[in-house]
C-alpha cells in the first residue's frame, strides 16, 4: 500500500486530489487546519485495504504544528505540499508592512520547506516531493499583495530542493486558473473577471480542479521520475501567450478525464515507442499522436522536423487530440545551429496558441540519448492522454534513470 500527505485537503485542488488517490486505494494523511471540512472529507473517502486515512487538524503557519507531523504519521511514499492563500486585501504592496505579508508567506512559502523537514525520516526510498505553486509565480500579479514573489519563491525551493536531494523525485505543479473557492471567492469580490481570464488562456477556459488532481496523482507516482527537478505549467497555454488578440470563450467542453486514450505512434524509428501504440477503436476516445521524427534530427532541420509533424497531426485531426514530440537534449556543436533548437520550442508555444480554440494539444519531451524508452511510457501516457488535457505548449526537460531507480 503507498501512502500520500496532502496539505490543503478539505477544499479545491487538495480535496479532489484526496478523492482520486483515496479511489486508487492510497493511504491519505490529510491536513488542513478546517477541522469540520476535513473530517467532512474523511467520511466520504473508500478506505484502503489494511489501514485507515489520517486526519490533522493543522495550522501550517504554526512551525510548532507542523513539526508535529514528525510522529503519528506513517511511512510516506509522496507529500503534496498543496496548501496555498492569496492577499484580499487589495493593499498595494508597497503599502504594507512585513506583518501583513507575514500569515502569506509562512503558508505559501516556508510551510512547504518545514513539512517536508518534519517527515524527511518518515519518506521512503525513491519518495517524490510535490509542490503547487502557481502561474502567478512565472508572471507577476498586481493587487495580490505578495502572492506571486511567494509562489515564484517557491518554484526555487524547489528546484534547490531537488539538486540537494537529489534521491527524492521532487517536482513543482504551476497552474493556471484553477475554478475552484479561492478563484470563485476572487470572481464574486470582482478581483478576477473571467472573460479577461480566458482571453488570455488559449484553450479557451479555466481548468476544473480534477486535471490539477490528475496531475499531482501522476508527479507522486514513480513515472515521474524523468522530470524531477522540473516545473510542470499547467495553464491552458497561458504561460506561452504573449499576443495580444484575446481568446474567445471554450465552445468544446473538455473530454471525461477517463476517456480511453487511442494513440498513435509515427515518424522516424519509432520502435522502442510502440508499446505504447493503442489500435483504433469505434468507441468514444481520446485521439493522441506520438511524433518520434525530430528525435533523430540534428543542428538544422529540428524546426522543419517539427513543423512537418505538426502539418501531418493537424491534417489528420480536427479538434480535440494531441499532438506530442520528442526532442534531442544534445546541443549542436556548432554555434550556428544553436537557435534552431529555441527555434523548435517556440514553435511548439505558438502552435499551441493557434491550435488552442479546437481544444488541439501540442507539447514536447527533450530526450537524452541514454534514456531508457521504457522509463518515458508513464509519463508520455499522462501528457499524450485526457487527463493532461489542460497541458499545452509545453516543452519538458527529461532526465535519465538514476542508478537503482525503477523506471
Amino acid at each position: 500500500m503507498q501512502t500520500v500527505l496532502i496539505t490543503g485537503a478539505a477544499s479545491g485542488i487538495g480535496r479532489d486530489t484526496a478523492r482520486l488517490f483515496a479511489a486508487a486505494g492510497w493511504q491519505c494523511v490529510l491536513v488542513d487546519n478546517n477541522e469540520q471540512a476535513l473530517h467532512a472529507l474523511g467520511r466520504t473517502l473508500p478506505s484502503p485495504p489494511s489501514a485507515a486515512h489520517v486526519l490533522r487538524t493543522i495550522d501550517l503557519t504554526d512551525p510548532a504544528q507542523i513539526a508535529s507531523l514528525g510522529s503519528g504519521t506513517p511511512a510516506l511514499d509522496a507529500i503534496l505540499n498543496n496548501a496555498g492563500m492569496s492577499d484580499a486585501s487589495n493593499t498595494p504592496l508597497a503599502e504594507q508592512s512585513p506583518a501583513q505579508m507575514a500569515r502569506l508567506l509562512a503558508l505559501n512559502l516556508a510551510a512547504p520547506a518545514a513539512v517536508v523537514d518534519a517527515c524527511t525520516h518518515l519518506l521512503k526510498p525513491g519518495a517524490r516531493i510535490v509542490n503547487v505553486a502557481s502561474g502567478a509565480g512565472l508572471q507577476a500579479i498586481p493587487w495580490r499583495g505578495a502572492y506571486s514573489p511567494s509562489k515564484a519563491g517557491l518554484i526555487a525551493q524547489t528546484q534547490a530542493l531537488a539538486k540537494a536531494r537529489p534521491e527524492w523525485c521532487v517536482t513543482v505543479l504551476a497552474p493556471g486558473f484553477v475554478r475552484t473557492e479561492l478563484v470563485d471567492g476572487l470572481i464574486q469580490a470582482g478581483r478576477i473577471k473571467p472573460e479577461s481570464a480566458v482571453g488570455k488562456i488559449p484553450l479557451g477556459r479555466m481548468a476544473l480542479p480534477a486535471e490539477m488532481a490528475q496531475a499531482l496523482f501522476f508527479l507522486a507516482s514513480p513515472g515521474a521520475a524523468p522530470l524531477r527537478g522540473q516545473l510542470l505549467a499547467l495553464n491552458g497555454g497561458s504561460s506561452v501567450f504573449g499576443g495580444s488578440q484575446r481568446f474567445e470563450p471554450a465552445a468544446l467542453e473538455p473530454l471525461p478525464l477517463d476517456t480511453p486514450m487511442q494513440l498513435e505512434v509515427c515518424g522516424g524509428d519509432g520502435a522502442p515507442w510502440q508499446a505504447l501504440a493503442q489500435p483504433p477503436s469505434a468507441q468514444p476516445r481520446y485521439d493522441a499522436c506520438l511524433d518520434v521524427s525530430p528525435l533523430s534530427c540534428e543542428g538544422p532541420g529540428l524546426l522543419q522536423a517539427v513543423h512537418a509533424a505538426a502539418v501531418r497531426f493537424s491534417a489528420r485531426y480536427a479538434q480535440q487530440a494531441s499532438l506530442t514530440v520528442l526532442l534531442p537534449s544534445t546541443p549542436s556543436a556548432r554555434w550556428q545551429d544553436a537557435g534552431d533548437g529555441a527555434a523548435a520550442r517556440m514553435l511548439i508555444s505558438t502552435l499551441a496558441c493557434e491550435w488552442g480554440a479546437r481544444a488541439l494539444r501540442i507539447n514536447a519531451l527533450e530526450v537524452p540519448q541514454d534514456l531508457d524508452p521504457q522509463s518515458l511510457h508513464p509519463l508520455l501516457r499522462f501528457v499524450c492522454g485526457p487527463a493532461a488535457q489542460y497541458l499545452t505548449g509545453q516543452t519538458l526537460i527529461c532526465r535519465a534513470t538514476l542508478p537503482g531507480e525503477a523506471p
